[in-house]
């Protein structure tokens, strides 16, 4: 079975994580299914987790999700999950986990999940389509309140000015309306390399999501779950996601001693729990040119030691 969508880094987050024929390797964003594929053809079982019940219901009808036993063991839940998932499935330890952090490009390109705004839909960004949706926050939460999650989770320096537009234009029910709202708070120059309302629609959708909190919740479950010499392979897309990642992966590697709201502080006695963390892995020309999302993306990996895990130590 062909993914819809082409998955980022594919041959090095393959490489990253080396999977073998009986190997236990994680999916923790499904998606389209293009890294679980990759490592069922080398021969693993893959557990996959996808919180979006589309995603779930499409590799449902893989082959390795009907076999006995089964090669692809799907979970309807959140990445942060993990291990009570895992250990539901009476797995304790897994030899590999790959992350592809955010938003995926099917939901993007769904108007009717509500993420982007190059085609109106609801307002909605939610990934697993449950719970208060993006027209909920905007139409109910305090203007202070939008502000800080437009600066915080948006970087969006002008965040104030656009909460205030945001509450004087509800209530708001479609992705249209918002971004124009953004734009005109702003001034939308058409022709410019950046819609304003970029940083708008990713901080409403991070904050709907919790995506920050789950990938710190994550990357625990993760040093949690890898057994001693297991590999940890971690895609994001923005600069908050990839901050997470490089200051766990430093802190677990005992080259940072200070914590963070996302990463907490380690015991200064803990044991690294990883090793051989790699430098930021970013697509080649040739993969840029066949697929121009991966120009924002970061690829960050690292092995598993014999260490117990931090939280346990």
């Amino acid at each position: 079975m062909s993914a819809p969508h082409i998955p980022v880094l594919l041959d090095e987050v393959v490489a990253a994580l080396a999977p073998t024929p009986g190997s236990v390797i994680v999916d923790a964003t499904f998606g389209a299914g293009g890294y679980t594929r990759a490592f069922l053809d080398a021969g693993a079982t893959v557990h996959a987790f996808d919180r979006d019940p589309a995603a779930i219901a499409a590799g449902q009808a893989w082959p390795e999700a009907a076999g006995e036993p089964a090669r692809l063991v799907l979970h309807p839940r959140r990445f942060s999950e993990m291990v009570a998932a895992l250990a539901e499935a009476g797995v304790a330890r897994v030899d590999g986990i790959a992350m592809d952090v955010g938003v995926s490009s099917m939901q993007l390109d769904q108007p009717a999940r509500g993420f982007a705004f190059a085609s109106d839909g609801p307002l909605d960004m939610r990934m697993s389509s449950a719970g208060p949706s993006a027209a909920d926050f905007v139409n109910t939460a305090e203007e202070s309140a939008i502000a800080d999650v437009l600066f915080q989770y948006g970087e969006e320096r002008q965040s104030r000015r656009v909460a205030r537009a945001i509450v004087a234009a509800r209530p708001l029910s479609t992705t249209g309306e918002l971004a124009g709202v953004v734009r005109r708070a702003l001034g939308h120059r058409p022709g410019a390399p950046k819609d304003p309302a970029t940083r708008s629609f990713q901080a409403i959708r991070i904050h709907v999501n919790a995506e920050l909190d789950e990938l710190a919740e994550a990357l625990a479950a993760a040093e949690t779950l890898l057994s001693a010499g297991g590999r940890l392979a971690v895609v994001s897309f923005h600069s908050l996601e990839d901050r997470i990642v490089k200051q766990f992966l430093r802190q677990a590697s005992g080259a940072l001693a200070a914590g963070s709201r996302h990463v907490p502080l380690a015991p200064a006695a803990a044991a690294p729990s990883f090793a051989g963390v790699s430098k930021a892995i970013r697509a080649g020309a040739g993969e840029l040119a066949r697929n121009p999302r991966a120009r924002s993306a970061t690829l960050r990996a690292a092995t598993r030691t014999a260490a117990p895990a931090r939280n346990a130590a």
